[in-house]
């Protein structure tokens, strides 16, 4: 009789090959796994998916929005969003849970401004009916996800998120492996003989030694007879079981050795990132020059409202009006969105938001510095200054965006002059060339220019029955300052400059005709006296305390704005 155990070890086998089998296939766990938000959430004008709704470094995760009209996806850091969103009611995807997605819902205001466009946003989608974002972070730190129709119905809450599932199955090998053994053995069963009884084995010995004494008698040979323990084929399946295990369990060591604990990760301990990337910098600027080419081609200052303020639109918005009735007036500088040549990105999570880009396009001879301020977070970026670098100069290397910040117009512990006394020091400088500012200021073209004017008009013999003045008066709120990371500082600065000229006595006239303001006044002559009126924006670079380097003006523009007879 064959060994008893044969069928049976074979059957197990059978079955542990197909249990292994089952879980890489029929059984295995499916690819991805899917939660959604409860179909009861409540909604307001503004979803919101946070960064803790993500695992750090997860890059195929997706997220479906299911909505009935049109719907914007933005893609923004955390700390932006939450900025944005402000007071409004909203609901907070927080997290993914074993069946669902994890919600908060904060009350608040009913109604938001529309979020498509903003430059807050790294991207942006706009969709209808159902789409899917591929999650993945613009770079470093947190980044959340805000979506909104309108901002006056309410944001979609149909959300879902598609994440991978874990498809481990670290039994399936083994059990294939162990089934496969027991199916040897069991087959080396059927041809083992299986072990007798000490009874039977004795007279099976007598009835052998008789046959083969017979033999003996009856051939003159002897045969010898060797008897296999089936025990030891099983312990030697056994052996092989174990040395496959050992050897799995090995190489599983080997090749996913102990994870450490994982260190924080950055910006979750305050650190602070460019205030926008590169390509939202990118965005920004061909937005700005966009609506100032629309502008200057339409000479309508309506036009600047979106994306130019301050200095920018004052200067603008009054070469407009003075070159409607004065031809000889040149157009404005173009402002260009490219190439650009260097940037400084402060960093921080406050408002207003100041950026500066150097550009030069091919329009322009020279780079142009175009600043830009964000007043909060539902604002665009508007551009404030426009101004040309003076011939010879050199704009700072802003260095890394860590050592670059904005800095408050009176701030000057660490510089030798602070950004409203840097700009009122040019100003009186201008007005008084002979004063003690002069010193102040490395020598350049701009302030050459300005008072060897100033000289020439007062030497003129023609004035000399007129009283002539100038002054140039800063503008404090429009002045703005960024640190450079060396301990000085970028101070961009605008000047309102008047140039008044008032006859001396009775019979006294000024002439006007043949210059710009007569075409501005209508008139040949004044006996009552004209004022001028200028613009003036200026670029400079301010030391840090201590040094011996003075205050280097970088570049400047000017602007006639009016002339108006007294």
């Amino acid at each position: 009789m064959r060994f008893p155990f044969a069928v049976p070890v074979m059957v197990i086998g059978t079955l542990l090959v197909l249990l292994g089998i089952g879980q890489l296939t029929w059984w295995a766990p499916p690819a991805t796994v899917t939660v959604a938000v409860p179909a009861d959430a409540p909604s307001g004008p503004v979803t919101v998916i946070d960064a803790g709704a993500k695992e750090a470094d997860a890059e195929d995760i997706d997220i479906t929005v299911e909505s009935e009209g049109a719907f914007t996806l933005a893609v923004g850091r955390a700390s932006d969003v939450d900025a944005w969103v402000g007071e409004a009611a909203h609901l907070t995807i927080t997290g993914v849970g074993e069946n669902e997605l994890q919600t908060e819902f904060a009350e608040g205001e009913d109604t938001v401004p529309n979020p498509s466009g903003a430059d807050l946003w790294t991207s942006e989608e706009t969709a209808e009916g159902t789409l899917t974002h591929r999650w993945l972070d613009p770079g470093e730190g947190e980044w959340s996800i805000l979506i909104a129709a309108d901002g006056e119905a309410p944001a979609p809450t149909a959300i879902s998120v598609t994440s991978p599932n874990d498809t481990a199955t670290p039994w399936a090998v083994p059990l294939i492996i162990l089934g496969a053994l027991l199916l040897v053995l069991g087959i080396a069963l059927l041809f083992v003989r299986p072990r007798r009884s000490r009874r039977e084995a004795v007279a099976a010995g007598t009835r052998a030694h008789t046959r083969q004494q017979n033999r003996r008698r009856n051939n003159g040979h002897s045969f010898a007879v060797h008897t296999v323990r089936p025990w030891s084929v099983l312990g030697l399946a056994a052996v092989l079981g174990l040395s496959g295990t050992a050897v799995s369990a090995a190489s599983e060591t080997e090749s996913a050795p102990p994870v450490e604990s994982a260190a924080p990760a950055e910006g979750t301990s305050g650190e602070q990132y460019p205030v926008i990337l590169d390509s939202q910098l990118d965005r920004i600027l061909a937005s700005v020059a966009t609506a100032v080419t629309e502008a200057d081609a339409a000479a309508d200052a309506t036009l600047l409202e979106s994306r130019v303020a301050d200095a920018a639109a004052t200067l603008r918005s009054a070469n407009y009006s003075v070159r409607s009735t004065a031809d000889e007036v040149p157009a404005p500088t173009p402002v260009a969105a490219d190439p650009v040549l260097t940037t400084m990105i402060p960093t921080g999570s406050d408002w207003p938001r100041t950026v500066v880009a150097l550009t030069q396009g091919d329009a322009n001879p020279v780079p142009q510095a175009l600043v830009l301020v964000q007043e909060d977070p539902r604002s665009n970026y508007r551009l404030t200054s426009s101004i040309q670098m003076l011939p010879g100069t050199t704009f700072p290397t802003a260095g890394s965006p860590e050592g670059l910040s904005e800095l408050a117009a009176d701030a000057g512990e660490e510089l030798v002059a602070s950004p409203e006394d840097a700009v009122a020091a040019i100003a009186d400088y201008l007005t008084s060339p002979d004063g003690g500012n002069a010193a102040t200021f490395e020598p350049n073209s701009f302030a050459d220019a300005i008072t060897s004017f100033q000289s020439d008009v007062v030497a003129d013999a023609g004035n000399d029955s007129a009283e002539i003045t100038f002054t140039h008066e800063p503008v404090a709120e429009y002045t703005k300052a960024i640190s450079t990371g060396d301990g000085g500082a970028m101070v961009f600065g605008y000047l309102d400059h008047t140039y008044s000229s008032i006859p001396e006595g009775p019979g006294d006239s000024i002439a006007l005709e043949g210059t710009v303001y007569e075409t501005l006044t209508g008139e040949e002559s004044t006996e009552d006296g004209i004022d001028v009126r200028y613009g003036e924006a200026v670029m400079m670079y301010v030391p840090a305390a201590g040094s011996d380097q003075k205050i280097t003006v970088i570049g400047a523009a000017q602007q006639l704005l009016s002339a108006e007879l007294r």
